[in-house]
């Protein structure tokens, strides 16, 4: 079958983008590579319990997203974080900015990807390594399962990484794309992020704190009180994120060992009984979110030859980063597609 549209990436710009295609009536097929959708809309059960160990809220100030999101099924958390504790810089200053609405999902912050999944063609545990230009369209050459695969279409958005996007494109088919594209396509890094999950018994005294945002500290960027988003939890669940120099410093280590490290940074800003929980566990996110300071105002669609296109979208190509910058920016794409390809 021949799709009207690829989409490499089933993150949120990816989904939403999906969205506003087959509501046009277009064929679109995601493919991810990961077990599940989201990207860093990530959730993770822990002892039963939910744990967001990717974004700990979601923020936005566009009406339309602000209703997407809560036709979400499930209670939301308005103005979550409410507690927020410490001087240092948010990863999301605009998060805090005036007029600017701040959520979580009491089941998880994954429910807003699922959600946006409904009744799309996503094609998991697929990764996709290259293309190759047909009379057709274009071919997508993947893997899934350690088998190798492929899917056409007549167009292809990529919906990832900058560096992720670069790297797909860094061959034949980048001779494609002018130069000013290129230029683009260099200047689109993400910064890592070391993430641990740490549980701790409910009989320890909770934090009085939605969201810490440590200044003193070299290593961690916040710490979420997790739990104080779920109903009846089981556990206090804290999610440490690390800086992005801090995590650059730990990427070809194993988390055996930057992980309590982590830990300990923490335990001198919250107490000593953070680096004794009953379970832990770590991640790494490699490309956590895109530098600041690359943010571009629209996605890219780049002409090629035969009258095909290839898309890049995500949280850089609209202003305020975050999810609802990813969300915008894929539909942006998506209206583009729409009327410069298909009429």
């Amino acid at each position: 079958m021949v799709s009207d549209v690829i989409i490499v990436g089933a993150g949120v710009a990816g989904l939403s983008c999906a969205k506003v295609l087959s509501g046009a009536g277009k064929q679109v097929r995601l493919l991810e590579r990961s077990r599940g959708v989201g990207g860093r809309c990530a959730t993770r059960r822990v002892d039963g319990q939910p744990v967001d160990h990717g974004l700990v809220f979601v923020h936005g100030r566009d009406p339309e997203f602000l209703e997407v999101l809560r036709g979400v099924p499930g209670r939301w958390l308005e103005r979550w974080p409410a507690v927020v504790l410490g001087a240092g810089t948010p990863c999301q200053p605009s998060a805090f900015v005036h007029g600017a609405r701040r959520m979580a999902h009491a089941n998880g912050m994954s429910a807003f990807p699922k959600h946006l999944a409904e009744g799309l063609d996503v094609v998991l545990e697929t990764n996709v390594t290259g293309f190759e230009l047909l009379e057709e369209g274009i071919r997508v050459l993947a893997s899934r399962r350690g088998e190798p695969v492929s899917f056409v279409g007549r167009n292809v958005v990529l919906a990832l990484a900058g560096p992720q996007s670069q790297a797909l494109l860094d061959g034949p088919l980048l001779a494609q794309v002018g130069a000013t594209a290129r230029a683009l396509l260099t200047m689109m890094p993400s910064v890592p992020c070391a993430t641990v999950i740490a549980l701790y018994p409910m009989e320890m005294e909770r934090p009085a704190w939605d969201i810490l945002y440590p200044e003193t500290s070299t290593a961690l960027t916040l710490v979420a009180h997790d739990s104080a988003k779920r109903d009846n939890p089981s556990n206090i669940a804290l999610v440490l994120q690390a800086r992005p120099a801090w995590s650059s410093k730990v990427m070809s280590t194993h988390e055996s060992q930057w992980a309590p490290q982590l830990l300990e940074d923490a335990a001198k800003v919250i107490g000593p009984w953070v680096t004794r929980p009953k379970t832990w566990q770590a991640h790494l996110w490699r490309h956590a979110r895109t530098s600041p300071e690359c943010e571009l105002s629209c996605p890219l669609l780049v002409d090629l030859e035969g009258g095909r296109k290839i898309g890049i979208a995500g949280e850089l190509f609209a202003q305020g980063g975050g999810v609802e910058a990813a969300w915008l920016s894929g539909r942006r794409l998506a209206f583009r597609l729409l009327e410069e390809v298909h009429g």
